[in-house]
């Protein structure tokens, strides 16, 4: 395949002051998106990495769990916070605590499917309430002197596809980035993502727009990127299991080639090193707990590794994880990436 010539070169996109250092993207994911997890997809070229959504909650932010989410130590700028809610001004409180701790960027999660946010009408329910919307927009931007995006669907449902107006109005608010997953809330993650809804969305805003929505490779990056004219696609599921995506991704688009098969040397040191970041970020017990949801998802692309994958995942102490785990790699089992 031909490269492509240094005109055909995109220019990176821009949030606030902060010029990105890639147009791929890590989704923030609940449960999935840690500090380590980020600090991996970074390392890979994602040009930004949001933290796990935070509720807007302050007296709620006590616990383990929203005290890891809110600690961004040796995090590459810009760090972005992402904050859920319904209520504009516990929102702006929640963005101004943000930024007094390290936050550059907020992001306003308005596109979380999950009953459990949509039931405290957060995340995507929001996309019911247009007014509730612009009144959340404005006091969060009004609120804190960095700049702030917008995560959001294409609408409530099928029939209610309100994204465009929403992606105006956050524009005015002066939101100045916007992520738009291809699906309503009501289609969950089931089905396809349908990007013509994006591609609309981004020809009535001129501030810069993030497809995501099912880009598992960098051939549906490149085409996804030409269908809607975003500056810049957002990658979730896909970078579980497999955070080099970013690399893959990013070298396609600026090359036309794909990368060669990562070696087997290459996933054995990915992978200890991630596990060796959980346990120190959660401590062995959470972390060996942690671990095996990612060793499940790296596992999953390579079939004939079920009796290991489920071995390692009732390991109960880090030690033995991490030593099973390499003793696999050192018998030389095949494990393509």
């Amino acid at each position: 395949m031909l490269r492509r010539s240094p005109s055909d070169a995109q220019v990176m996109p821009k949030i606030g002051p902060y010029t990105l250092p890639s147009n791929v993207l890590l989704a923030p994911m609940a449960g999935v998106t840690d500090r380590a997890f980020r600090a991996l997809c970074r390392r890979f070229g994602a040009g930004l990495a949001a933290s796990e959504m935070l509720t807007a909650e302050v007296r709620l932010w006590n616990t383990p769990k929203s005290r890891r989410r809110m600690d961004h130590s040796g995090e590459p700028s810009p760090r972005v916070v992402q904050i859920a809610g319904y209520d504009p001004q516990m929102m702006a409180e929640a963005a101004r605590r943000n930024v007094d701790a390290g936050a550059q960027i907020i992001d306003i999660n308005m596109g979380c499917p999950a009953k459990k946010v949509c039931n405290r009408l957060a995340g995507s329910a929001l996309m019911q309430d247009e007014a509730l919307v612009a009144r959340i927009l404005h006091a969060v931007v009004r609120a804190v002197a960095v700049p702030v995006m917008l995560k959001t669907r294409t609408g409530w449902d099928r029939n209610n596809k309100n994204g465009m107006q929403i992606a105006k109005t956050a524009e005015d608010c002066g939101i100045q980035a916007l992520a738009i997953h291809g699906r309503t809330r009501a289609d969950m993650y089931q089905g396809n993502a349908e990007h013509e809804s994006v591609a609309a969305i981004k020809s009535t805003v001129k501030i810069p727009v993030f497809a995501n929505g099912d880009i598992d490779s960098p051939e549906k990056a490149r085409d996804i990127l030409a269908q809607t004219g975003c500056d810049g696609v957002m990658i979730g599921r896909a970078a579980q299991g497999r955070p080099w995506i970013f690399d893959e991704v990013n070298f396609f688009l600026a090359t036309g080639e794909l990368r060669g098969v990562l070696a087997l040397e290459k996933v054995r040191d990915i992978m200890r090193a991630h596990l060796e970041d959980l346990y120190a970020l959660y401590g062995d017990e959470t972390g060996v707990r942690v671990a095996r949801k990612h060793l499940s998802w790296y596992f999953r692309q390579h079939p004939g590794q079920e009796v290991l994958r489920n071995r390692l995942v009732t390991i109960e102490t880090p030690r033995e994880q991490l030593s099973t785990l390499l003793e696999h790699f050192d018998t030389g089992v095949h494990c393509t990436a």
